[in-house]
């Protein structure tokens, strides 16, 4: 049997870095630290992101490093926020991205604005700020993704979602589309409607959920999509089509027309797993 190299094996058994040793201002040359680095926990968050809080407390975070870097008259900012996992982390990032701009490959996604840049990688999420041009975040972004190990690949259930008109999608970890029953999952945004996917812990579980909302709705209509599915029209959730397909369920809100909504919902249910 082979045996793995001693160095091979402290390489896999190493946690991955902690926030402080990725946020460093040296990782770029010419550029130095300015001013000590801190450390926001969830206890202290809003000392430093005041009103934006929850908004990070929501993905699990455990702590934000925060560090200013200098370069002559040019300023960087650097917050490397760490999450209990890598869904967690892209979470955070789906919330914060600008849905009207491309997503780059930088880790599981990430976005090069002007004076400003964010990224996600394994469980972490990093947030630049700069007085500088897009080559200085260019610059930062790619030094730190290399010091970060962990996940790149986006999560799968991107991949669920028809890709034609499509605009953005975010994870969203409670209340899908504002509803109580639909406790974690993934909402997409199109040019007209929205579509989501929930997985639940089962099909019993599902079935459950499903016949919840099913009494939520005024009036509705069985339609023919996976498991089952029924149409309705809600105050606040337009034309809508909701299914289960075994401990999955998804479907399409806000849309204009009914028949639509059925249609994109089919198309929707065939990708699931």
């Amino acid at each position: 049997m082979n045996m793995l190299a001693p160095a091979t094996v402290l390489l896999l058994l190493s946690p991955a870095p902690p926030a402080a040793e990725i946020a460093d201002c040296r990782v770029v040359a010419g550029w130095e630290q300015d001013g000590p680095a801190r450390v926001f926990t969830p206890e202290n968050l809003f000392e430093y992101v005041d009103g934006e809080a929850n908004a990070y407390l929501i993905y699990d975070f455990i702590r934000l490093q925060n560090v200013t870097c200098k370069s002559g008259t040019q300023s960087m900012v650097v917050d490397v926020s760490e999450m209990a996992n890598a869904d967690e982390a892209y979470g955070l990032f789906s919330s914060r991205q600008d849905p009207t701009q491309p997503v780059a490959k930088i880790g599981m996604g990430g976005q090069i604005l002007p004076q400003r840049a964010i990224f996600c990688k394994g469980k972490y999420y990093v947030e630049l700020a700069s007085n500088s041009d897009t080559r200085a975040l260019q610059a930062f972004a790619a030094e730190l993704e290399k010091r970060i190990s962990g996940r790149s690949e986006p999560p799968r259930e991107l991949g669920w979602f028809p890709p034609e008109r499509l605009r953005s999608i975010k994870m969203v970890p409670e209340s899908v589309l504002g509803l109580s029953l639909l406790k974690r999952g993934y909402v997409a945004q199109y040019e007209s409607g929205r579509a989501f996917v929930v997985e639940e812990e089962s099909g019993e579980t599902a079935t459950a959920v499903m016949n919840e909302l099913r009494k939520r709705m005024a009036k509705t209509t069985p339609a023919n999509v996976a498991d089952e599915a029924f149409l309705a029209k809600d105050r606040y959730l337009g034309e809508l089509c909701f299914f289960r397909k075994g401990r999955y369920l998804g479907g399409l809100v806000n849309m204009s027309q009914r028949d639509e909504a059925a249609r994109l919902a089919l198309s929707l249910a065939q990708r699931l797993p």
